[in-house]
């Protein structure tokens, strides 16, 4: 994998851990959390499979609490032991990251059936930290050969973290809403518990920095350190706008035509080509804040894909547009343009990363539509029952 592309996969992993920091915060339910998380880590690494072990103290094993990708009975019911005899085990007794690049020829491993019925070949996995006793072990399983490296292993430890936190902050609000009757105090112990779960989550888009810093310092070749420097710039730009979400108050709901504002004023600043303008016309549109993030990264996206493919001539503009509409409208509308080279929608093409954008409008409960020509227009609606707004000239 080459330094452009590696940034771009730590980019990716970055974007994720935001978006299912602020998934955990917003669910109430660990199950669902639990399975999300699942889900998020195969498809970040490119796999099958993934499970949530939880530890059951009594019975000494390691149960299969959530998972992804799974035939019809294996979570919830299979278990593992929790001891040296399993990948899982190991990794729990031991607290360290246990990385299996084939199971079929460790002889030392009693592993259920499962594993051989689904075709398990390589396997990660990493300690969910807890208070005082570990909640047990988040785990990646492939059916193919997987060469994994340093940097997945630190986003599945990072994301880990962020997972115990979920789940330590769930047991906590549980233990709030049995013992605490006045109202009040609830709210009160459920924002403190909030603020810590943000303050993980800040750490981990901290580490991804650092990460591409490093990169940056031992990359030689000046064209490649130049792309990486600007997609680590890119990534601390996020990570300013994010730091803008957890500054404002603690409510349900944000300014998304503010928080694009501060975006673009960030993306304006990292890009290095002085031709290519960034313009952004912004009504106020108050939307929850889960749904702000997960729209947030989708426009940093799009307008850093413009930036990097639309303009080889390193001449043109692009635009950003959040509307509130009419009272009378159904939706609020993002709009994402340029006047640069288009290109076919059912095509794959040499913009990356867009079918990341889909999927982050879809988890807003958005829609998103491209048309293409003479430049490219990027068009996302959000139903406006997910949204107060109120129109603000500017």
């Amino acid at each position: 994998m080459d330094d452009a592309a590696r940034v771009r996969k730590l980019l990716r992993q970055q974007a994720a851990i935001a978006h299912f920091g602020s998934f955990a915060l917003s669910e109430g339910d660990l199950l669902t959390i639990l399975t999300e998380a699942a889900k998020v880590c195969a498809e970040c690494l490119d796999v099958r499979f993934s499970k949530v072990c939880r530890y059951r103290e009594d019975e000494n094993d390691l149960l299969i609490e959530a998972g992804y990708g799974w035939r019809a009975g294996v979570v919830g019911n299979v278990v593992s032991r929790a001891d040296q005899s399993s990948p899982q085990g190991r990794a729990f007794i031991t607290g360290k990251p246990w990385i299996c690049k084939d199971v079929r020829t460790e002889d030392e491993f009693v592993l259920p059936a499962f594993y051989a019925e689904h075709g398990i070949v390589s396997t990660i996995d990493v300690l969910i930290k807890g208070n005082g006793k570990p909640y047990g072990v988040l785990e990646i399983d492939s059916d193919t050969q997987h060469d994994y490296d340093e940097h997945d292993v630190i986003f599945l430890t990072g994301f880990a973290n962020v997972l115990a936190e979920a789940v330590a902050t769930s047991k906590r609000v549980a233990v709030l809403e049995t013992t605490i009757k006045e109202k009040d105090s609830l709210l009160d112990q459920k924002k403190v518990l909030a603020e810590e779960l943000q303050h993980r989550v800040r750490n981990n888009l901290q580490l991804v920095s650092s990460m591409l810093n490093q990169q940056q310092r031992e990359t030689k070749d000046e064209e490649s350190l130049r792309g990486i420097k600007a997609i680590a710039r890119r990534v601390a730009s996020v990570a300013e706008v994010y730091d803008h979400l957890l500054g404002s108050e603690m409510t349900r709901t944000t300014d998304f035509g503010s928080y694009v504002k501060s975006l673009c004023r960030s993306l304006a600043e990292i890009q290095t080509l002085p031709d290519i303008k960034l313009s952004c016309d912004c009504d106020t549109v108050l939307l929850d804040l889960d749904v702000v993030t997960a729209l947030g990264i989708a426009v940093a996206e799009l307008v850093t894909n413009s930036f990097d493919h639309a303009f080889p001539g390193g001449k043109g503009s692009t635009t950003v547009s959040v509307k509130a509409g009419a009272a009378e409208d159904t939706q609020a509308t993002i709009v994402v343009s340029d006047d640069g080279t288009g290109f076919e929608p059912n095509i794959q093409s040499k913009r990356k990363g867009l079918g990341l954008v889909r999927r982050l409008v879809e988890q807003a409960r958005g829609t998103v539509t491209v048309t293409s020509g003479l430049g490219t227009i990027w068009t996302i609606r959000v139903p406006k029952d997910r949204a107060v707004t109120a129109a603000l000239g500017i």
